[in-house]
């Protein structure tokens, strides 16, 4: 038996676990250090590089001294991570800018300007919409994808752009801080939509290249999530407090390993993960696509395996506005001010225990109050950056306890209806796990459950799932795991929750109603928020 380190690295924090792996893979201990999420007035959402590098380093260095361990003992370092950024860097790995975040929006009129000519299907003129879906079965159709990030900085800060020598994701970067190497995993490449996934293929793609207007010689060389990427240099190991040559795993993306670390890997099995964002996800063996509802089979961390992936921009967000603004002036106490789907276990348990206690008694349906999770637009089923947050029926004898509800109830709605569109082209599982910060709560587990009439699953250490997937794939790459499709093993099941019959009709009634307020105030969101 050894210990791996894995790095989860979310949208305002990194989570650094330490594990043990061996006949088992088992949390340790872990460490939590924050960083800022910068959001700027014309729709940019950036983080700062060197901020991440020194929440890694202190966090790192927090749970040697917490834990005891010796840095020999550590045999390999992995990663999770938040995806599609943008980190543009030099020859010699420097930063060019501050990273743009999975949430920037601000190339809607790049997006514009280069979708193409002639009509368009989900924003992109037809040749190029076919061309990309041939080739990598997704396209480009959101102003958040970082194709429209790269040409944005094209057109905008040619300076920098002319310095560019490669175009890294998050946890790239960290990589290349580590281990000196320009590198991408498979599921990172993909989610470029330049990275070419037919049979034979699995190579960027120079044609998509040119029709998009990206240098292809910007793009890193492409590994396997369980390939090591290289070793930690005698400068990133002083950084660290780790050993120089300890192996650094390609690791992989948040939607690719907390699916991993839910012990999801086989075709059919669904998770649902809550945490500063929220999907529905369900393995498949096939690449399938519904434009429409901007729904693609994202790359697994297995080859030939692939993820359906819907996902909704702010979920645990909705829990920190709670939190802001409904919660604090009523509980008397004062709770660290972070991100609520980042933070440490002791945050969690003191707002859900909160939430749990206050909301429990309150009927289903919240007094027919009903939130959309709309706070900052929206991606699936419906690409709306000017969406946001209604509370909608309120009445006189509205009080914080129904509203409070409404938001649980809203973000379940919104999951509901992601759950519904991935089943008309890959069916979904009865038996659903849930993780990530949401999961803590019973009540939401049973909200959930109660909503989309599925038995709900969660998981121990539902908080750092994410860092499990990046533990059991370095295993995998190590050789300690004989193979991915054994992680379901090492995934050991917390509680079961099954559907209320008594509280279908009024979930159905509201829900019903929740999926027609997006179509009703489209035209008023684009009147405020364009």
């Amino acid at each position: 038996m050894g210990y791996v380190i894995a790095y989860d690295v979310g949208t305002t924090g990194i989570k650094t676990c330490l594990f043990s792996v061996g006949e088992r893979v088992e949390l340790v201990d872990g460490a939590y250090n924050s960083y800022q999420l910068y959001i700027l007035d014309n729709g940019g959402a950036e983080q700062d590089g060197d901020e991440w590098w020194k929440a890694m380093c202190e966090s790192t260095a927090a749970l040697l001294l917490k834990t005891g361990i010796d840095n020999s003992e550590i045999l390999g370092i992995s990663f999770c991570s938040q995806m599609q950024g943008l980190v543009l860097v030099d020859k010699e790995g420097n930063l060019l800018r501050r990273p743009m975040s999975y949430m920037d929006q601000r190339a809607e009129d790049v997006m514009n300007k280069y979708a193409g000519a002639g009509p368009r299907v989900a924003g992109l003129s037809i040749p190029k919409l076919v061309r990309a879906l041939r080739c990598t079965t997704a396209a480009p159709t959101s102003a958040k994808d970082p194709i429209w990030k790269y040409l944005w900085v094209r057109e905008n800060e040619p300076e920098v752009y002319a310095k560019i020598h490669k175009w890294l994701d998050v946890k790239e970067y960290l990589i290349l801080r580590c281990s000196g190497e320009f590198v991408m995993t498979k599921d990172s490449a993909w989610a470029t939509f330049l990275f070419d996934t037919r049979p034979g293929k699995w190579e960027w793609n120079k044609g998509l290249c040119k029709a998009f207007g990206v240098d292809p010689s910007h793009l890193p060389r492409v590994i396997d999530c369980t390939d090591m990427a290289g070793t930690l240099t005698h400068k990133a190991a002083g950084e660290l407090g780790l050993k120089a040559g300890t192996p650094v795993l390609g690791g992989g993306g948040d939607a690719t390993l907390i699916g991993v670390g839910a012990g999801c890997v086989t075709p059919g099995e669904t998770h649902i993960y809550s945490g500063t964002s929220g999907w529905v996800s369900t393995v498949t063996d096939k690449q399938v696509v519904d434009i429409v509802s901007m729904i693609a089979a994202t790359v697994g961390a297995k080859p030939g395996i692939f993820n359906y992936f819907a996902e909704m921009e702010t979920a645990g967000k909705c829990f920190e506005w709670v939190k802001e603004h409904l919660a604090l002036d009523e509980i008397g106490i004062y709770l660290k001010k972070q991100d609520v789907a980042e933070s440490d276990e002791t945050i969690y348990r003191s707002l859900y225990d909160y939430l749990s206690d206050t909301i429990r008694n309150c009927p289903a349906g919240a007094g027919g109050v009903i939130f959309t999770p709309w706070l900052h637009g929206n991606r699936c089923p419906f690409e709306d950056p000017d969406a946001a947050g209604i509370f909608f029926n309120i009445k006189i004898e509205t009080g914080k306890t129904e509203m409070i509800r409404a938001v649980l109830e809203g973000i379940c709605f919104h999951l509901r209806w992601m759950l519904e569109c991935e089943d008309k082209k890959v069916p979904t599982s009865e038996t659903i796990r849930f993780v990530g910060g949401g999961a803590l709560s019973e009540v939401t587990c049973q909200i959930l459950s109660d909503i989309t009439g599925r038995t709900i699953e969660t998981v121990e250490d539902s908080q750092d799932v994410g860092a499990m997937g990046a533990a059991l794939i370095a295993g995998v790459g190590l050789k300690i795991i004989p193979e991915i499709d054994r992680v379901r093993e090492y995934t050991r099941v917390k509680k079961t929750f099954k559907p209320n019959a008594a509280n279908k009709a009024v979930y159905d009634r509201n829900y019903a109603v929740f999926k027609k307020l997006h179509g009703a105030n489209r035209k008023l969101f684009s009147a405020l928020n364009d």
